[in-house]
């Protein structure tokens, strides 16, 4: 669990859930996802990535990665999308998420973070949103001085300016993908949901990655027990309300 001190003090004296998030993060699709799921009412912060609305002292202040999401729980602030979802699950129990083999389910969390920044990200970027996103040179400047995390610094820094991802970026991020779609389909051949016949935080890891992956053209048609999964979610009120609601097509981002 990331807890964050925030320097933005303000936030501290909100009581119940309040959710900062993005309409196009899929990290912010896993959290709204849960909390619809849960049945949890909850405050909404939108920040539009587009405009560059979490490039902000005061944003930073709530998160100091500048990511979305960013979970205030009366007063106390939560990052980092999957173990945001579990907090909630922890700390609200019912209806619980988890399913018979918890830890089973903790993995397929921890290795859907672990992609994020290595292939998620350069693979959505590179194919659909790093001209969407592209900052000035001025908003260049103001994100150099908030961000203090390297790996962040590092990626944003290959398509700052004229900058672009390279073939072999794309390559290393397609491999990625393919080996963890790959273990995601076997892992589904006798399965409705990932880890069985119970939706869990582990399904709610892996949607919104579908879905925006969908929307950048990945080819899913080599996965069929993907394919097959991704149509029973698509029914799901918590898909609907928590993606759909906010991000009716990301092929259209």
């Amino acid at each position: 669990m990331v807890v964050i001190v925030p320097s933005n003090k303000a936030v501290q004296a909100f009581e119940g859930l309040h959710l900062y998030h993005g309409d196009i993060s899929n990290c912010s699709m896993r959290v709204r996802m849960t909390l619809i799921e849960k049945g949890l009412p909850w405050t909404s912060h939108h920040l539009d990535l587009k405009k560059k609305e979490n490039i902000s002292e005061a944003y930073f202040g709530i998160n100091p990665n500048g990511l979305v999401p960013a979970l205030v729980d009366d007063g106390v602030v939560h990052i980092e999308s999957n173990d945001i979802i579990d907090y909630l699950d922890d700390a609200y129990p019912e209806p619980s998420l988890r399913g018979e083999n918890a830890d089973g389910m903790l993995e397929w969390l921890r290795l859907a973070a672990s992609i994020h920044v290595p292939a998620v990200k350069p693979y959505v970027y590179a194919t659909r949103i790093a001209k969407k996103v592209k900052k000035t040179a001025e908003e260049e400047k103001k994100y150099a001085e908030l961000q203090k995390n390297n790996e962040l610094k590092s990626f944003h820094s290959k398509h700052a300016g004229t900058g672009q991802f390279s073939a072999q970026d794309l390559a290393r991020s397609e491999a990625i993908l393919a080996e963890c779609f790959t273990k995601l389909d076997q892992a589904l051949e006798n399965n409705a949901w990932i880890m069985g016949d119970r939706f869990t935080l582990a399904d709610i890891s892996w949607v919104p990655l579908h879905f925006v992956l969908v929307g950048c053209g990945y080819p899913f048609e080599k996965f069929p027990n993907v394919s097959r999964w991704a149509a029973a979610f698509q029914t799901r009120k918590s898909f609907q309300e928590g993606i759909l609601k906010w991000c009716p097509d990301f092929s259209k981002v």
